[in-house]
């Protein structure tokens, strides 16, 4: 007996020490298997009551070679259109905007309950241009509080309201809002065309980011919310940023925005492409990038030993103003004689920025 559990330790020992290379991979199976006999109904039985739980897909027996593993490829990233955070405060050569992962048509109900529930209330608005005005913010202590008037009112002070603007993101299925107060001499009898503040006060862009944060708590404990406005819906929603082909293959990138955001949004898809900038120059608009393959960022046998390769220059990116917009080119280094060509980094980019 102490014969046979010693035979039957040692076995068990040679199992662990071995991993599982005692054990058939039957993984593959599926590949080789073959076609089971068809099942045999009574002659007495209704056929048409009779079905595949789980229908299998019909397999060209010489295309079984394709069906492995490690040849399939990855489902879609369900995620790719979801911001890391759904309520970002973002800023740009003097401008600050909420940046929301949702479409207007569901935020603007929710942003007219915004200023109704602080204070200000709805005096004039346009949903298709996306502009909300509040009442006069002198006459409420909320809204004086909010807007950051003193606490007594004066007959000096200015006539106050507070503009909301709210557009499509740049990215898909994204919200920009921008929000300011105006100040002027008489009450307003009608709704102000919007106009970017340049070089704001910090006071002023204080109270921006401000009023921001606020607004974009605001949505978040509203998000259960399923009301939408169609009215809202019809809000310009052309797409800003568009990929210009020749002959199916990217040639460049359009970009219906000023220079300044259109170079800050190149960035951020680099970056978030994992692309390395090697070198740039905002100025003279081109980026020094490393496009190489994962493969070629291989530097031989020693890896182990060595640092990595640093990045290396290999394609530049080129931000232009032409014709009215923006436009991201791409071209190759002619030392560089890897896989990725232009119309690849363009796709990847595009990806990123819309």
């Amino acid at each position: 007996m102490y014969r046979s559990m010693f035979a039957v330790s040692g076995l068990l020992l040679l199992a662990t020490a071995s991993g599982c290379s005692l054990l058939e991979d039957r993984s593959e199976r599926y590949v080789s298997a073959k076609e089971g006999t068809p099942l045999e109904l009574p002659a007495s039985a209704d056929e048409s009551r009779f079905s595949q739980v789980m229908p299998i897909r019909e397999i060209n027996a010489a295309e079984t070679g394709k069906m492995y593993p490690s040849d399939i490829p990855r489902p879609p990233d369900m995620t790719s259109e979801i911001l890391d955070e759904n309520y970002v405060i973002e800023e740009l050569d003097g401008r600050a905007w909420l940046l929301v992962n949702d479409v207007p048509g569901r935020l603007w109900p929710q942003t007219t309950a915004y200023m109704n529930e602080r204070g200000l209330g709805v005096a004039y608005d346009s949903p298709q241009l996306g502009l909300l005005q509040s009442e006069l913010a002198n006459f409420s202590r909320q809204a004086r509080e909010l807007v950051g008037l003193a606490n007594e009112a004066s007959a000096s002070e200015p006539m106050t309201v507070v503009q909301l603007r709210m557009s499509p993101g740049i990215r898909r299925k994204t919200t920009e809002i921008q929000v300011r107060r105006v100040e002027m001499s008489e009450r307003p009898g009608e709704l102000l065309p919007w106009q970017d503040i340049a070089n704001p006060s910090a006071e002023a862009m204080a109270l921006q980011k401000k009023l921001l944060a606020d607004l974009g708590e605001f949505l978040k404990s509203r998000e259960e919310s399923k009301s939408f406005s169609r009215a809202a819906s019809g809000m310009t929603s052309e797409p800003l940023v568009n990929l210009e082909t020749e002959n199916e293959q990217a040639v460049a990138i359009r970009m219906d925005l000023d220079y300044g955001r259109s170079w800050a949004e190149a960035n951020r898809a680099l970056e978030e492409a994992g692309i390395p900038v090697v070198d740039l120059n905002r100025s003279k608009g081109w980026l020094y990038v490393d496009f190489r393959t994962e493969e070629e960022k291989e530097s031989g046998w020693f890896d182990w030993f060595s640092d990595k390769e640093k990045p290396r220059h290999t394609h530049t990116v080129a931000v232009k103003e032409r014709e009215g917009a923006v436009f991201i080119e791409a071209t190759r280094l002619e030392s560089y004689d890897g896989e990725h060509t232009t119309s690849d980094l363009l796709n990847q980019l595009f990806e990123y920025l819309y």
